[in-house]
């Protein structure tokens, strides 16, 4: 089949590379031209393990390329996927579907045959309706159908996610437009992977209360945490006790210095929002974005207190800023929070982070970036781990105290132990949720 991907962000991208791996004839269309530049001189604008090896196998097959002519990729498209961005609105928290509907619209003026428009962004419960009326007074005469189709590619595992998923979620209202989708995901049907084929406005809700489950379900573990700090309790044994149970899991229950990236934060604000727009408050979701703030505040002063109430005159080397590991992204980042905290307080913050420099150098201004954590630590205050990269797992812990002006450690992942940073020469230890701090 020939597909037409418009966006080449993460999810466009991703679902291009694997579409075409799965055989089919993808056209990627953007209207930035730095980046089709990229594209087509084998250069990934993101970085996602995997994705440039799999991404020059299909250039090289002939399955995928790229343009900025729209004409040129929906010419003879049996799918034309809409994967562009949806960010938060300004001011009230909506998700701003100007680039959707700008692109549904761009469509319908290029398509002349008949197609499935499929929305991969992720819109708010009757975005299709309106994408549908956006085509039809654009092109009255045009045979089309509208289909749902959210992603849940999760940042660094995203290849996996799409070749291997939990569930594919499929929203149509016509057979020829479910027998269309059906083909395209066929490679993923052979295998039994689940295949949820629902009505429109279901398919755009499973994607919000999915991601806002999650959220909440990472939040909770960081209330129990801040618990824990006070009872003396353990949060990891308490994340494995709860996560052996099999109605609970063990996923997303690691306490940290909470939730960002794409998804977290603007899915919840939105599910939120439309939850105020049809007078049916979603509490649980209102306040989990309330309480994420506020753990994110509770760690700069966790990390205050280990810098003896203050940060004027500090020397602190951060470990990672990207909002999780085997990323670049930094969007809604705890780091984005405590990081200009410390500066703002009078620090000299000194950063490592393994793909986080490209997005942060403009999203962190007044820190130095080093390359290596050993001498980000010299001569250093405090040492915090605040993204878990493989990288700082297994870090000479002694060759880092040793190296700096007073050996203490905020680690706000739990990598390591109080123990462990007592051994290695640390005169002061704290965590996240693992009783009391060691001093």
């Amino acid at each position: 089949m020939k597909i037409a991907v418009i966006g080449t962000g993460y999810v466009g991208l991703v679902s291009g590379v694997c579409f075409s791996d799965f055989g089919h004839d993808v056209v990627c269309v953007d209207k930035d031209p730095r980046k089709i530049e990229m594209l087509e001189a084998g250069e990934v604008p993101i970085y996602e393990p995997g994705l440039d090896v799999l991404m020059a196998k299909n250039v090289e097959a002939g399955r995928l390329s790229f343009t900025m002519d729209l004409a040129k990729a929906c010419d003879g498209a049996d799918a034309v996927f809409i994967a562009v961005g949806t960010p938060t609105r300004r001011g009230d928290g909506h998700a701003d579907l100007t680039y959707v509907m700008s692109a549904a619209e761009e469509v319908a003026k290029t398509l002349k045959h008949y197609s499935v428009i499929v929305t991969k962004s992720t819109v708010p419960v009757g975005t299709n309706r309106e994408v549908e009326r956006v085509v039809k007074a654009a092109a009255p005469d045009l045979d089309f159908d509208v289909a749902s189709n959210p992603e849940f590619l999760r940042e660094g595992a995203a290849i996996d996610d799409f070749m291997k998923p939990d569930r594919v979620v499929v929203g149509v209202e016509s057979e020829r437009a479910a027998k269309v989708m059906n083909d395209i995901y066929r490679p993923l049907y052979l295998r039994d992977f689940p295949i949820v084929t629902t009505d429109l406005e279901s398919a755009e809700m499973i994607k919000y209360a999915a991601n806002a489950f999650l959220a909440m379900k990472i939040t909770f573990i960081n209330e129990v945490a801040a618990l824990c700090e006070k009872t003396g309790a353990d949060v990891k044994q308490v994340s494995k006790g709860m996560g052996l149970d099999g109605r609970i899991g063990n996923k997303f229950l690691h306490a940290g210095p909470g939730y960002g990236g794409s998804c977290f934060p603007k899915d919840t604000s939105a599910l939120a929002r439309i939850g105020q727009d049809y007078a049916q408050p979603m509490r649980l979701v209102e306040t989990t974005i309330q309480v994420n703030d506020e753990i994110k505040r509770r760690m700069v002063e966790k990390l205050r207190d280990m810098c003896d109430g203050g940060f004027a005159g500090k020397t602190i080397a951060v470990l990672g800023v990207t909002f999780k590991p085997n990323t670049d992204d930094m969007r809604d980042a705890p780091s984005l929070t405590i990081v200009p905290a410390m500066v703002g307080g009078g620090a000299e913050v000194r950063v490592v982070d393994p793909q986080g420099k490209r997005e942060g150098e403009a999203l962190l201004p007044g820190v130095s970036w080093e390359d290596d954590p050993y001498a980000a630590a010299k001569g250093a205050d405090l040492l915090v781990v605040m993204t878990e990269w493989n990288e700082f797992r297994a870090l000479d812990l002694s060759r880092l105290s040793k190296g700096m002006a007073s050996p203490r450690m905020v680690d706000l992942r739990n990598v390591y132990s109080a123990e462990e940073a007592s051994v290695a020469g640390f005169t002061a230890y704290d965590c996240v949720g693992r009783g009391l701090s060691s001093t």
